[in-house]
């Protein structure tokens, strides 16, 4: 029988609280509370199109803004992700997507090699969606991409709603984290590289 890949992690700071709880192998579940509306919405897509069950829970210090509570949210899912792999073996590893939403085109790609590293050539034309500071959208990724220990690359080919931009952002990333961490029947067991380490 598989070993079931899940994990949780709690991290507490002067900032912010944040619990979180992934299964790798779900069907995108998500039970998602961070006190901020729109980072919300995104991350239940990341939860429903990656098939990652999630369940979220973050006390930040909204008083002052949102930039602690998306970075650190970013920081623990990422954490979670990278436990919940192990060892990483098996998986396929790689992955890349041209994804559209009505207007918008946005790529992501990614390496889940163990090597951090984000690539963001994404611009929004405006500052704020919503009461949401556009700039986050990197900032999560940012965090996203360090901790759970995977090369990500996110390119904004073009598109007219900044709603839509960034939703393609979290759509996008979560087709190729669906595809990477899937095992490959023909490697099972596996560390897909000829390193024998990821």
């Amino acid at each position: 029988m598989a070993e079931s890949r899940t994990a949780n992690v709690v991290r507490k700071t002067n900032e912010t609280s944040v619990s979180v709880s992934v299964h790798l192998d779900g069907t995108g579940t998500s039970k998602i509370s961070t006190g901020v509306g729109f980072f919300d919405h995104m991350l239940e897509q990341l939860s429903r199109h990656s098939l990652i069950d999630m369940e979220i829970d973050v006390k930040g210090d909204l008083h002052i803004d949102d930039h602690h509570t998306v970075e650190d949210t970013g920081i623990a899912i990422g954490q979670a992700i990278s436990k919940a792999l192990g060892e990483r073996r098996g998986i396929m590893r790689y992955a890349s997507l041209d994804l559209a939403m009505d207007e918008t085109m946005t790529k992501a790609a990614v390496d889940v090699s163990g090597r951090p590293f984000l690539v963001w050539n994404v611009t929004f034309s405006a500052p704020k969606i919503g009461t949401f500071d556009t700039e986050l959208v990197r900032e999560f990724f940012q965090a996203l991409a360090q901790n759970a220990g995977i090369t990500l690359h996110i390119l904004n080919h073009y598109g007219a709603n900044n709603h839509h931009i960034a939703e393609t952002c979290f759509k996008a990333v979560a087709r190729v984290l669906r595809t990477a961490l899937e095992i490959d029947p023909r490697q099972a067991g596996r560390i897909p590289s000829t390193k024998g380490t990821l």
